[in-house]
């Protein structure tokens, strides 16, 4: 009879004990030595994310809207997204097209800009207005924070009705670091762009694996969507910003932002500093 050696480790990386053959143990060691440990960091602005520095992969998030009409342009079956800070701009670069091929989205204050075809609700974007379509787009918030990290090695962006796409994608591609970065409100501070870099952060963040918290906005992200997670609507309606589209009649805007996973498509920038967004 053959007798095989039993023996145990602790495995630090999820807190347990491994038991089986020396043979099994090493090969599981070796498995867990392949693993990189992400390092996850919360930026409320992109004001406040470091100077000079730009992370392995950032995750723009304008929950309230510009990353979720991007989302949503892109599962309509747009071909593309592109971002610019300036509506001359955004102007200038799609006058190349016919108006058949292109939509220009243009937002200011939460109002449509009177030079664009659209402003920026998620919910014009429906199928038979952006199917195969070149979108360009300008935003009050959202535009700043794509273009503080556009060189990056690799950009998405994130909102409530993808977020799940964008944890999968850090999971499977584990970057070294994640910024996972808001767009505020003309330099302040957002709730739910907060919160919903808390869902991100909790669904990759286990057993208060304190080596991928980069920084204490990560915790309190987590906390806020703890907290509000059952009830993103009311949160948004006491956001400031989601208190400016209730004024300006845009209630469904609300709500369709508030919704969690309801489409799994994930926006990802074609190119260092393209600002140029397909569907992954």
């Amino acid at each position: 009879m053959i007798k095989l050696s039993l023996c145990s480790v602790i495995d630090r990386t999820y807190g347990i004990e491994v038991r089986g053959t020396c043979g099994a143990i090493i090969a599981h060691c070796e498995s867990i030595s392949k693993i990189i440990i992400v390092e996850i960091s919360v930026y409320h602005t992109p004001e406040s994310t470091p100077e000079n520095q730009v992370p392995d992969c950032a995750v723009v998030i304008d929950v309230l809207r510009a990353t979720t009409t991007i989302a949503t342009a892109l599962d309509g079956g747009a071909k593309s997204v592109k971002a610019f800070s300036d509506i001359d701009l955004l102007l200038a670069d799609s006058e190349g097209l016919s108006p058949t091929e292109r939509l220009r989205l243009g937002e200011r204050g939460g109002k449509k800009v009177e030079s664009c075809d659209m402003g920026n609700s998620p919910l014009d974007c429906t199928p038979e207005m952006v199917k195969d379509k070149q979108l360009f787009i300008s935003t009050t918030n959202g535009t700043r924070a794509l273009q503080r990290v556009q060189n990056a090695d690799v950009v998405i962006t994130g909102a409530m009705i993808n977020y799940g796409v964008v944890v999968d994608f850090l999971a499977e591609k584990q970057p070294n670091n994640v910024w996972l970065v808001g767009s505020g409100w003309e330099g302040g501070y957002s709730l739910e762009d907060t919160v919903c870099a808390g869902a991100i952060a909790s669904s990759l963040i286990k057993n208060d694996n304190i080596e991928m918290i980069g920084n204490d906005e990560v915790v309190s992200a987590i906390a806020l969507y703890q907290q509000w997670q059952h009830d993103l609507v009311k949160l948004f309606t006491l956001a400031s910003h989601g208190q400016r589209l209730l004024r300006l009649d845009l209630t469904d805007d609300l709500k369709y932002c508030a919704q969690e996973n309801i489409i799994q498509t994930l926006p990802i920038q074609q190119g260092k500093g393209s600002l140029l967004f397909k569907a992954l």
